[in-house]
Formats: C-alpha cells, sequence, structure tokens
C-alpha cells in the first residue's frame, strides 16, 4: 500500500498535474467522477498541487494539508467570482431576480467555472442543460453572458412558479419544476436536491 503511494505521489509530482477529482454517488449508487464537478456534493477524492496531495477519501490514505493549498483554492474562487461579478449583476438586474440567490446558484452549480461541465450534460457557470438552455433562447452555453442570463430567466420563472417560496424554486432548479409538482409542491426525497438545497440557501442567507 505504502509503495502505491508513492509511485502515484511521484508520478504527480513529475507530471506537474495540478489537477483535482471528484466523485459523486448518487441515490441509486451510481459514481460519477470528473475534473468539474457540477455542484458542492462532488467529492474531491484526488488534489494534487505543489504543497498538497490527497490521494482518496477517508482515512485510508494520509493527507498532506498545508496553507499555501487553501490560500491557492480561495484565490482561485476570489478571482473566478470577481470576473463575473458584472456579468452576474446585470441579468439579476434585469430579470428582477435577487443577485445574492444568483450567486448562490452559481457557487454551488459550478463554483464560477464557467468551463465546467456535468456527466449529465450541464455546462458553465449555472450549469444549463440543453433542453432549459433551448427554451431559453441560450445559443451558446459556455458563454458567461448567455448562460447566466439563460439561468437566471429559468430562476425567475421558477419563483414566479412556486409562489416565491425559495426553497421550492430552488429544489425545482435542481431537479426540475416537474419533480417538485410530482411530489405535492414540495422538496423532492432525493438526496441530491435536498442536500443541493440546504447548501444554497446557507450560502444565499450567509450573504445578508
Amino acid at each position: 500500500m505504502i509503495k502505491k503511494i508513492i509511485i502515484l505521489l511521484t508520478v504527480c509530482s513529475s507530471n506537474m498535474a495540478f489537477a483535482d477529482i471528484y466523485k459523486y454517488v448518487d441515490s441509486t449508487g451510481r459514481a460519477y467522477y470528473t475534473d468539474e464537478p457540477r455542484h458542492s456534493l462532488y467529492k474531491r477524492i484526488i488534489k494534487t498541487s505543489p504543497n498538497h496531495y490527497k490521494v482518496r477519501e477517508g482515512n485510508a490514505y494520509p493527507t498532506v494539508f498545508s496553507s499555501f493549498s487553501r490560500n491557492f483554492d480561495n484565490g482561485r474562487h476570489t478571482i473566478r467570482k470577481n470576473k463575473f461579478s458584472d456579468v452576474i449583476s446585470n441579468a439579476a438586474y434585469r430579470n428582477r431576480v435577487d443577485e445574492k440567490l444568483v450567486h448562490a446558484v452559481i457557487q454551488t452549480e459550478s463554483a464560477y467555472n464557467a468551463g465546467a461541465r456535468s456527466p449529465a450534460g450541464a455546462v458553465g457557470l449555472m450549469q444549463l442543460m440543453p433542453d432549459t438552455a433551448k427554451r431559453y433562447g441560450v445559443l451558446n452555453r459556455t458563454d458567461p453572458v448567455q448562460n447566466v442570463d439563460g439561468g437566471t430567466r429559468y430562476l425567475k420563472d421558477l419563483l414566479a412558479m412556486f409562489n416565491y417560496n425559495l426553497r421550492l424554486a430552488v429544489a425545482a432548479y435542481n431537479a426540475g419544476e416537474n419533480a417538485v409538482i410530482r411530489h405535492n409542491n414540495s422538496i423532492p426525497p432525493y438526496p441530491e436536491t435536498q442536500n443541493y438545497v440546504r447548501q444554497v440557501l446557507a450560502l444565499y442567507n450567509r450573504s445578508l
């Protein structure tokens, strides 16, 4: 086991592979792996950076943390957030949606990564699916302006649909409005959706 760890760390170091690998297991037990997580429910299982290695989940392998790595991640997040702040502010203003809510959704969906892609096919800052993009006239889901505008308009419609119940609108953004309606206008009993709602609302309330 120790030999395997040493080999892996040596390969990562020699290749200078500064990449994160994330894993998400849905309610059916199906596992998804990506280097660009769609939302915060993806858990990092491999982390390599100049001074930080995390080989896998749990305590099976040792973890080495450093303040450099934490500061690097926080700095990268802040840079991304600042980069798109005007785009988000303009979309929120045009569509009369609380800017803080849009930020909370984007942070949960993509962590401000405009190039994020999910295994399910969602793309961009607000992780638009093809059908949602088509519904709101988004021709290029990778374009931050179109992506945020389409996602914000969808969020606006969901708020109106569920009588401005924030929890239901956020749940519908994750699981789809039909899922919320099918469950008698309540948050669907999907672990992903329930955790998603908690995460978005926690970020939203923190910003108030």
